[in-house]
């Protein structure tokens, strides 16, 4: 009779177990739904057409070589640098591990070679974040409420302009292709990142 009741026991809390797992899954299902919603709504800003500056933010470097989404960043800047003149780069991002030079070095070598005139470009190469990608460009634009556009991959934009705007800059994104390869990782790893930088504001004193 006890060995009965003790089964009968483990089975209800085993199946109100899988009620919560179930129920957790669901509500984790919509948080991630709500952040892929931001990030597809963040490709649509408006983006003005007197920019006073332009901020590439870093990405993996092979050796020398920009990796694939760091070329559709150098790719897309490039092109609005190319119709607005008026704009001047800057190009963020440190030498990370298996990196011969700086994502900026690999940027500024990009953006030359397609035509930019270097005395266009400052370079920002200590950051390591994104947030240091921000904070360190930050210090070389003269007058922050200027009117500016930050570069990335698409699915990094959402991120990248909420920081922006969190230390004044007035910043619109302009956003590049992710390489299709790289779309789940970088997605999953992106709704992660904001979790972190959404806990991060909510905890800050």
């Amino acid at each position: 009779m006890f060995y009965r009741k003790s089964k009968s026991t483990r089975a209800k809390a085993l199946k109100q177990a899988m009620k919560i797992a179930l129920f957790a899954a669901a509500l984790l299902m919509v948080y991630f739904g709500f952040l892929h919603m931001k990030i597809q709504e963040s490709k649509h800003q408006g983006i003005p057409d007197e920019a006073d500056y332009l901020i590439i933010l870093g990405a993996r470097v092979k050796g020398s070589v920009p990796s694939l989404s760091l070329q559709y960043r150098i790719d897309k800047a490039a092109e609005y640098l190319t119709a607005h003149k008026q704009t001047v780069a800057i190009v963020s991002g440190g030498k990370g591990p298996g990196e011969d030079i700086s994502e900026a070095q690999a940027m500024r070598q990009g953006l030359v070679e397609q035509g930019i005139e270097g005395s266009r470009i400052k370079m920002e190469d200590e950051s390591t974040t994104t947030h240091e990608n921000i904070v360190f460009s930050k210090k070389l634009i003269s007058d922050p409420a200027a009117p500016g556009v930050i570069v990335s991959n698409d699915f990094h934009i959402y991120r990248a302009v909420e920081m922006a705007t969190k230390e004044g800059l007035n910043v619109k994104g302009i956003p590049a292709k992710t390489p299709k390869v790289s779309v789940p990782k970088s997605y999953l790893r992106e709704y992660l990142a904001i979790t972190k930088y959404y806990l991060t504001e909510l905890f800050r004193p």
